[in-house]
């Protein structure tokens, strides 16, 4: 299902992964994989197309939308989180629920906490928000990437901080969060009066032996300050049929976001029915998926060139790539870009700790990531 796909470079594809790279150009970027959605994801999405197309059965009672108890299920039974469904809401996406927490929870020049690297569109929603964005930055260390707790203390103490915005795993260098470091960042939110907003959207692609804790589980005053965001599309590959769910455990913030329905807008029936089939039906996709994840992040620490710098990410299929050492004549990106014929993401997009840095997709087959491995290494030479 995944190893045999068939990615021949004449073979593009419509969607903005591989649209937006030139005739010639391998797509490594976006992160959106190449393997096609689980077959009950699918299915789902035909029995809309012939069943149901018009109002569903939830309109005007947002209540009633499905979404609400399903991922209350999946929470229980994945992670052992007792949740009220009651709590849940809908988005269009991860960003859009993000701004609307912001839009309710903070004011312009309210200070907004943030793991750097950081996922672009993140820097852009708190400094496009007029929120001040305060970097915490991940340091790498024998043991991986990690941030200094004591540093984000007094740092907090100082900057006035409203909101620690959280992303766990983390894009972009997968990096999966313990237990005592949840515990420790829970202890300053509550020290520091801080909302934590959650982004978790890569929580079903943890590899073994990590494991995802869910922030808002830690206990009832973690949950109390918590805003847990995440959606299928990541890990079920689905990222065009737009939906998110959001846990709202802030009680102030829940109330704030009870307003008329159309404002936020509601989901929409094709990203309701995919998420069901997917945290329902898709998971023994799911757990095919993840060991091929795993051989090629495997093939990506043995193909790379030499002087890259590359720790094996703990959740994901993106590799968050370090060419400081390689001493090129221009950004990696740019260089990997020109030289290899390979698109990868800009490492400078991720915030000032990007630079020198890029972040490769290999949620890919592995003819084609071998193609791209190839091309980088023989333009480093």
């Amino acid at each position: 299902m995944f190893d045999d796909l068939d990615l021949s470079l004449p073979a593009r594809r419509p969607g903005a992964k591989w649209s937006r790279a030139e005739p010639g150009v391998l797509p490594a970027w976006i992160a959106e994989m190449d393997f096609p959605p689980a077959p009950a994801v699918q299915e789902a999405l035909i029995r809309c197309v012939h069943e149901e197309l018009g109002y569903p059965s939830w309109d005007g009672h947002p209540e009633q939308i499905p979404l609400r108890g399903a991922f209350a299920e999946r929470m229980r039974e994945r992670h052992g989180w007792v949740l009220d469904p009651g709590h849940v809401r809908e988005f269009t996406d991860i960003n859009q629920g993000l701004q609307a927490v912001l839009r309710v929870a903070t004011r312009p020049g309210d200070g907004v906490a943030l793991h750097t690297p950081a996922y672009p569109p993140f820097l852009k929603t708190v400094t496009g928000m007029e929120r001040r964005l305060h970097p915490v930055p991940y340091i790498l260390q024998d043991e991986g990437w990690v941030f200094d707790a004591e540093r984000l203390d007094r740092e907090l103490a100082d900057s006035g901080c409203r909101v620690l915005l959280l992303v766990n795993p983390h894009n972009p260098t997968g990096r999966v969060l313990r237990r005592q470091e949840l515990e420790t960042i829970a202890e300053l939110a509550l020290r520091h009066d801080l909302l934590v907003i959650s982004d978790e959207i890569h929580s079903d692609l943890v590899h073994s032996p990590h494991r995802h804790i869910p922030f808002a589980s830690l206990s009832p005053e973690a949950a109390s300050r918590t805003v847990t965001l995440t959606s299928a599309t990541k890990a079920f590959n689905v990222p065009g049929v737009r939906c998110a769910v959001a846990h709202i455990g802030a009680a102030d913030v829940r109330a704030a976001l009870s307003v008329p329905t159309h404002l936020y807008g509601e989901p929409n029936t094709f990203g309701v029915a995919a998420t069901l089939a997917a945290w329902r039906d898709g998971d023994s996709w799911l757990s095919q998926l993840r060991p091929v994840l795993d051989r090629n992040a495997a093939r990506v620490r043995e193909g790379l060139p030499r002087g890259i710098g590359y720790r094996v990410p703990e959740a994901g299929f993106l590799a968050w790539l370090d060419c400081r050492a390689l001493d090129l004549p221009t950004d990696p990106h740019t260089f990997f870009l020109e030289k290899a014929r390979v698109l990868l993401n800009d490492g400078r997009t991720f915030g000032p700790d990007g630079e020198g840095f890029v972040r490769l997709n290999f949620g890919t087959s592995p003819d084609l990531l071998r193609d791209i491995l190839g091309r980088m290494r023989e333009a480093v030479g």
